[in-house]
């Protein structure tokens, strides 16, 4: 049978974005009943917390948890499936496992929405601020302390558009709600008040050697992302993007500080960094680039084929992939999410193939998870109607050894369900085309859409 047999659309499950990009998605405190209490302290020096022991057995598998959200605006359902799959992830006791003292650093998917995060339209760009929300007070209510949770993203430096867009993606409430470190470094200083040229080392930026960089020799890391120490949780968005799909892998990218957080740049962007910022780089990368681009594009590497440099090109995405590649090869995660209650198709942000351009939220209702953020978004990209083994990046990081495995249908996949997993198959997972303007062949007398889905077969 053929894979696009397997697609299923359902059209009682869309979510138009047809609606004013000013009708604002209402700031509830949240209702008392569903927030938790603070555990009674505990010595940190004695208190551990492991992740759910089949997961940490596991490293291998990804998992599919369902939820069960009506409508996209259902703040108090998001919550409560934020916080009831923290208190299925997590184990708390004196059993050895990972100290409670060290930081614990979260990177939720908070980009730039235009200004409109806040709205109907905006909703879809960024990682649901209600889930999360119910995340981190799920994860409270088990012994995680929030003066030890920092949640940051490597664009909310001063001088970035990112910082000033923040007010509208409702993390700023989350932050305030919560008691987690939010706007302020480890140091104690305002992340948004401070340019790089500022940053203190190892309190506010983490230099990292890349010593099997393609591009990078070193990466300035926002603190305390990859801190010596610190454990790391990933919670990314289910969405399609201009790099494919924007998912675990892509959302670690927001861990780096402006600059070095540009990967989707093309070479001419980047050779524009002054020269202090590219020491930082590989000497000849463009020409390295240029050198594996030709090797994948003869070994067969889909759509490699797409004429240029800059980022939307065969040239550009192995740029983009190597790049990506790199980060992973000196960051260690703990554990990836993919939040897809509802999930996005189009360009990452605000265009897409609905109704004047515009991009379209669908209510997908499930939550991935699992050890190996590649092999999760393997499967999410399935889920979301692709071929996985059609985009390059998987092919690069399998090359670099970052996971052993591309096929999805090599991968073991679990259904979730009240903590307890159960064997699933690929053919009995509900898929949702999101389509994606990724690599579109409209060269060589080619004629795709703009927005298409990656789904050809491959060998």
């Amino acid at each position: 049978m053929n894979r696009r047999e397997f697609l299923k659309i359902s059209a009682l499950t869309t979510t138009s974005l047809l609606t004013k990009a000013c009708t604002r998605i209402p700031l509830d405190v949240p209702d008392p009943n569903l927030t938790p209490t603070h555990p009674t302290p505990v010595s940190e020096s004695t208190y551990f917390f492991n992740l759910h022991p089949f997961i940490e057995t596991h490293p291998e598998a990804v998992f599919i948890k369902s939820t069960q959200v009506a409508i996209k605006t259902d703040w108090k359902a998001k919550l409560r499936e934020g916080m009831e799959v923290a208190r299925e992830l997590f184990v708390f006791g004196t059993k050895k496992g990972i100290s409670i003292a060290p930081k614990i650093a979260i990177k939720a998917n908070v980009t730039y929405t235009y200004g409109v995060g806040n709205t109907l339209e905006g909703m879809g760009i960024v990682t649901d601020k209600f889930f999360m929300e119910g995340l981190l007070n799920g994860m409270k209510s088990l012994g995680f302390q929030p003066g030890n949770m920092h949640l940051h993203e490597g664009n909310w430096l001063k001088d970035s558009k990112y910082a000033s867009d923040l007010p509208y993606t409702g993390y700023i409430e989350i932050g305030e709600r919560t008691g987690i470190q939010l706007l302020n470094f480890p140091s104690g200083r305002k992340i948004t008040e401070l340019s790089l040229e500022h940053l203190e080392k190892d309190t506010e930026i983490l230099w990292k050697d890349c010593p099997q960089g393609v591009v990078f020799r070193r990466i300035g890391y926002m603190a305390p992302y990859n801190q010596e120490n610190t454990w790391l949780l990933n919670v990314a968005k289910f969405k399609a993007h201009r790099m494919g799909m924007s998912l675990s892998v892509k959302n670690l990218q927001g861990m780096c500080v402006t600059p070095y957080v540009h990967f989707c740049e093309g070479l001419e962007k980047t050779l524009k960094h002054p020269e202090h910022i590219l020491d930082d780089f590989q000497p000849n990368f463009g020409e390295h680039i240029a050198e594996l681009h030709s090797q994948h594009q003869k070994a067969g590497i889909p759509r490699w084929d797409r004429p240029g440099i800059d980022w939307n090109s065969g040239y550009g995405m192995e740029m983009w992939a190597q790049r990506t590649c790199d980060s992973l090869s000196i960051t260690k995660v703990g554990l990836s999410i993919v939040e897809g209650i509802y999930g996005r198709n189009g360009d990452g942000f605000l265009k897409g193939p609905g109704t004047g351009g515009k991009a379209e939220d669908f209510m997908t209702n499930i939550l991935l998870f699992g050890k190996d953020p590649f092999r999760v978004d393997i499967i999410a990209t399935w889920l979301a109607g692709h071929e996985p083994e059609n985009f390059g990046l998987f092919h690069i990081a399998h090359e670099r050894e970052l996971t052993s495995e591309v096929d999805p249908r090599k991968i073991p996949v679990f259904h979730w369900g009240n903590g307890n997993p159960k064997p699933a198959s690929l053919t009995e997972l509900e898929r949702t085309p999101l389509k994606t303007p990724y690599l579109c062949r409209d060269y060589l007398g080619q004629n795709e859409s703009p927005y298409h889905m990656v789904d050809e077969d491959f060998q």
